[in-house]
């Protein structure tokens, strides 16, 4: 992957996993385009790497990465990927086998029963998931986290309708229930219902990125206020915890996509630990945190961060008391998969020690 000829190769060629390319209209992939993700890669393979591997049910493309990659988030590197091409990739299914090309330096993709290798020629397409694509990474880690608010920024909090009252002044609502809310709901009649928990501070500023929101449940909109009473009525659909006078609204959003793959930043990232999910003081392996960084500083899907113990300031006594900062040492790897503007979530991929908050996630070395 070091050597220019093998990047250039594989950029030039027809992509053999995904249907999406920038280069749609006729364009070739430069030398310059091509000498620029050579400088950038630190993408080997593994000197040990199978020749083949069966794909199978159970299988995650970060796991199958592994087998062939000294970094798994190199994946869209060997096959070429540009950035329109991580956001609508080929996926890859049960059944078919990735082969290492070792002349050529890069994976090859084909079916069971030797099938030749299938090539796509570069044409824009928009691609669902399929019911049996491989996830990029375990999908039920990341599930409850991708359709419940959970973080709430200062911006979206002021505008979001809130339940006024109940019926009967109840302190609390559950199923089947009707709460009166007020605010513009902007046409839309399904929201998930959350209550504002404790400010996320930016370790570096101090300043409030937002607030980690506590998911309640979700209703439904039953009758729109008018000009002359602007309180609508809702129906509670599902409750998870008791509804309350002063709880806001959100529309629920559209159903994800739960494939990403995995990549370096676009843009050169260096963020800090906001919080560790549940409040607990320190994190490891497949547990969830967010950083005080998002789609503002180049942030997307997929995006993989490395992980550091952020250095202590000491004081040197050898130097008249001199206050120093140690080095950040680095301990493992954060894959993004849900982005707000100014701050992010990700799964702790890879630790070899405990993340706490104020520890780094810089772009991959």
């Amino acid at each position: 992957m070091k050597k220019f000829s093998t990047i250039a190769s594989i950029l030039v060629a027809a992509l053999p996993l995904v249907t999406g390319t920038v280069f749609a209209a006729g364009k070739q992939a430069t030398t310059a385009q091509a000498q620029a993700i050579a400088n950038q890669s630190k993408c080997d393979f593994l000197p040990d790497a199978p020749d083949k591997h069966v794909v199978v049910s159970g299988d995650t493309l970060w796991g199958i990465s592994a087998q062939f990659l000294a970094n798994p988030w190199c994946w869209p590197n060997v096959w070429g990927m540009n950035k329109e091409d991580i956001r609508n990739p080929h996926w890859i299914y049960p059944g078919q086998i990735v082969y290492l090309d070792r002349a050529n330096g890069r994976l090859r993709l084909a079916n069971v029963g030797g099938i030749p290798t299938v090539k796509w020629s570069p044409r824009s397409r928009v691609e669902g998931l399929g019911a049996n694509a491989i996830p990029a990474i375990p999908a039920a880690m990341i599930e409850p986290f991708l359709s419940q608010p959970l973080i709430v920024e200062n911006k979206e909090l002021a505008g979001t309708p809130r339940i006024v009252a109940t019926p009967e002044g109840r302190v609390h609502l559950g199923q089947g229930e009707k709460a009166y809310v007020r605010g513009e709901l902007e046409g839309s009649t399904s929201f998930q219902v959350f209550r504002p928990g404790k400010p996320l501070l930016d370790p570096d500023t101090k300043a409030v990125l937002g607030y980690e929101a506590v998911f309640l449940g979700t209703v439904k909109l039953d009758k729109e206020g008018n000009d002359d009473n602007d309180v609508h009525t809702f129906i509670v659909v599902n409750s998870k915890e008791e509804m309350s006078v002063g709880d806001r609204l959100m529309p629920v959003p559209p159903t994800p996509i739960l494939n990403y793959v995995p990549h370096a930043p676009y843009e050169e990232v260096d963020a800090r630990v906001v919080a560790i999910y549940e409040g607990i003081s320190v994190a490891g392996q497949n547990q969830i945190v967010s950083i005080n960084r998002g789609k503002e500083n180049g942030l997307d899907l997929g995006t993989v961060l490395d992980l550091y113990s952020y250095g202590k300031v000491i004081t040197d006594k050898t130097d008249n008391d001199r206050k120093v900062k140690l080095p950040d040492e680095e301990i493992g790897r954060l894959f993004i998969f849900r982005v707000f503007d100014n701050i992010s979530y990700g799964l702790i991929m890879q630790v070899k020690d405990i993340v706490k908050v104020g520890d780094a996630a810089k772009s991959p070395q």
